[in-house]
């Protein structure tokens, strides 16, 4: 550990403008992954050592996701994680990847992000999810007392929250506002992987991040980029990868044979993304409903050593001209995460 902060120290101002140099920009997102043998404590101080090492090595963003009921996950609240590291990080921007808004009160959602934008000034992004982030006893849990008829489509949950963050939108009598009002308001980003995500964020003014690590379907991923550009007028979205590193192609491909995916469909009309048939068949039981398809998918991952995903990287980025990638090391080994971390960073400063 204390050689990685050492190598750290030494190249930090190179890899800095080195990787702000490239042509696009790199971001991270962490699940915060718990293993059987740490505490959450232990997780948490690992997330520290990573934001601060990406600070360090000049990774533009650092985002925490949302999951519930999930053992090997320690981020239920991203909002608490979130300020907890913005107080010990001085540049980067910080956020979420995102909250889960079927959850809860638009207005609330606010005002938790603007207190996080008031107290760290241009630093905070809002990324705002449609998935329920966890199995249906947690999303049962969560929702316990909520009149869902009233809360509305995630279209116009969206809308409220859009509202309640630009104040000035809402001057009627009568109409209430998200206080305290940041100087800088966080921004905003919508996580999806279709054309309907990327027509809502553009229709809303939001920033639009393609979960590529969720569906990395390239006719799919060409479409809704294509549909975002051309709706919000020119502005460019973010796509999220996951990413396995190896010291050569063999260890980065024999790391990924132990991760799968697959995609649950109910009888209810639920169609979810599931880590093994096991968590396909609890997820069915917890929901009350039959199924009627499972399937296997190819993981979306980009495997292999730090040149290979430079290069992957690239080549995204000159196919669909992506100019930001957040980047998810799906493997739990807190050292390996942090190597790949480092190892990523050094790749783009030698290639610059």
């Amino acid at each position: 550990m204390i050689s990685h902060c050492l190598i750290i120290l030494i190249i930090y101002d190179t890899v800095d403008q080195t990787i702000m140099g490239q042509p696009y920009k790199l971001s991270i997102l962490d699940k915060c992954p718990q293993s059987e043998q740490a505490t959450a404590e232990a997780t948490f101080q690992h997330t520290l050592q990573l934001v601060q090492v990406a600070e360090q090595l000049g990774f533009h963003r650092y985002w925490i996701a949302e999951h519930h009921a999930t053992p090997q996950l320690a981020s239920p609240s991203p909002e608490i994680i979130i300020a907890w590291l913005l107080g010990q990080t001085k540049r980067i921007r910080i956020g979420s990847g995102g909250v889960m808004l079927q959850h809860y009160s638009a207005y609330k959602v606010a005002e938790n992000f603007n207190i996080l934008a008031s107290l760290a000034t241009g630093r905070v992004d809002l990324g705002i999810g449609k998935a329920p982030g966890g199995f249906p006893v947690s999303t049962q849990a969560l929702q316990l007392g909520t009149d869902l008829k009233k809360k509305g489509t995630f279209s116009e949950q969206l809308t409220r929250l859009t509202q309640y963050l630009q104040p000035q939108n809402i001057p009627k009598v009568g109409e209430i506002i998200a206080t305290p009002v940041p100087k800088v308001a966080a921004e905003r980003f919508l996580l999806g992987a279709s054309d309907e995500s990327a027509e809502l964020a553009a229709k809303l003014d939001w920033n639009f991040v393609f979960a590529a690590h969720l569906n990395g379907d390239p006719e799919r991923l060409k479409s809704a980029l294509e549909l975002y550009f051309n709706a919000s007028q020119g502005r460019k979205a973010l796509v999220a990868v996951q990413v396995v590193i190896g010291d050569t192609r063999a260890e980065a491909q024999q790391a990924v044979s132990q991760l799968t995916v697959w995609t649950l469909e109910l009888d209810n009309g639920q169609r979810v993304k599931v880590p093994s048939e096991d968590s396909a068949i609890e997820f069915a039981r917890q929901a009350k409903a039959k199924i009627v398809g499972l399937k296997q998918e190819q993981l979306n991952i980009l495997a292999g050593t730090a040149a290979d995903i430079q290069a992957q990287l690239h080549n995204l980025h000159t196919q669909y001209g992506i100019d930001e990638f957040v980047v998810e090391f799906p493997l739990s080994n807190h050292e390996k995460r942090l190597q790949s971390l480092i190892a990523i960073a050094n790749r783009l400063a030698l290639a610059g």
